[in-house]
């Protein structure tokens, strides 16, 4: 089944409603030039409110290596993932001190970028249009040679998540932008979203 990871979670309130419909992922943005952006203080204190069972990822643009390995090795996120196109130098680095999981995220322009992001040492990989939360896809067509599991960012919601599961049957699909409303997460949105990737990867649940 195509996991999902509901990403730019900021508030109290996204906390509840991602518990209600229980995705697989919840991110956190650690940019902080991001208008979704929280602390590690902000970040600890919403990680305790979050169901068990849903995995947090936090997501850096080339943040110090030894803040990320803070974050990740105190339990205030799983997952780091990495959207600044760090090295694989950088990845090095995490790896000596963390046996946490590392994705790293690329912008899939051509073929060449996606032969890129394959090579990626990364746990996962993550393919999107832009620097993230840009709310735009990109031309799917570029994925069909790809060789290894990713999850699918850009420009995804409600409306169109569905048909790129049952096209692409992508590893999770991430999404930030398409599912809030003047800026805000929406909890009806984020709800039509999970149950659309649901439905198209034919787990039917009530949410």
């Amino acid at each position: 089944m195509t996991k999902i990871k509901l990403c730019g979670l900021s508030r109290p309130e996204d906390i509840a409603a991602a518990n209600e419909v229980n995705p697989d992922y919840i991110g956190f943005v650690f940019a902080p030039k991001s208008k979704r952006y929280v602390s590690p203080t902000q970040a600890a204190q919403l990680k305790q409110q979050l169901a068990p069972g849903i995995q947090a990822v936090g997501v850096f643009v080339k943040e110090d290596p030894e803040t990320v390995v803070h974050l990740l090795e105190d339990g205030v996120i799983d997952v780091a993932q990495l959207h600044g196109g760090e090295s694989e130098a950088y990845i090095r680095t995490l790896r000596q001190h963390t046996h946490k999981p590392i994705m790293q995220a690329f912008r899939v322009d051509t073929p060449a970028d996606l032969e890129k992001a394959q090579a990626s040492s990364a746990d996962y990989i993550l393919l999107d249009s832009g620097d993230g939360g840009t709310g735009e896809t990109f031309d799917w067509s570029l994925l069909a040679g790809a060789t290894r599991p990713y999850f699918l960012a850009g420009g995804l919601d409600p409306e169109n998540v569905g048909g790129a599961v049952e096209k692409l049957k992508p590893y999770a699909v991430d999404v930030s932008s398409g599912i809030e409303t003047d800026g805000t997460k929406d909890p009806e949105k984020m709800r039509s979203f999970v149950r659309a990737v649901r439905g198209a990867a034919g787990e039917e649940r009530d949410i």
